[in-house]
């Protein structure tokens, strides 16, 4: 049974930071270019960050210089650290498996201004 778990999401003042994390179980997590997406209310789910099986990273220009995706095989987890949090960063974060597409649940992150 596959299983992505995110955890790390909050609330937090502008400026400051969160970490996310993703737990992978049930995938070949090595082999797997991972993403994480959020989604606010009333818009459209928004890819932010990808890091692929060979650790090329890719970000939404929205995070670019904030946010940093990284993945530890050792553990099957994908992390992203978000740092100078803004309003427009209010959404639910989601982790994907790009390869076999699967979602985790979801954890919110709620930036006050």
């Amino acid at each position: 049974q596959v299983q992505l778990v995110e955890s790390g999401g909050g609330l937090v003042q502008a400026g400051g930071s969160l970490r996310l994390s993703c737990a992978a179980s049930g995938i070949i997590f090595s082999i797997h270019s991972m993403e994480w997406y959020r989604q606010a209310p009333g818009k459209q789910r928004e890819l932010v960050a990808s890091i692929s099986s060979g650790r090329s990273t890719n970000y939404a220009d929205s995070v670019k210089g904030r946010f940093t995706i990284s993945r530890d095989n050792a553990q099957n987890t994908v992390s992203l650290q978000m740092n100078s949090l803004i309003p427009e960063d209010t959404a639910v974060y989601y982790c994907h498996a790009k390869s076999s597409n699967y979602w985790g649940q979801g954890t919110q992150v709620t930036v006050s201004s």
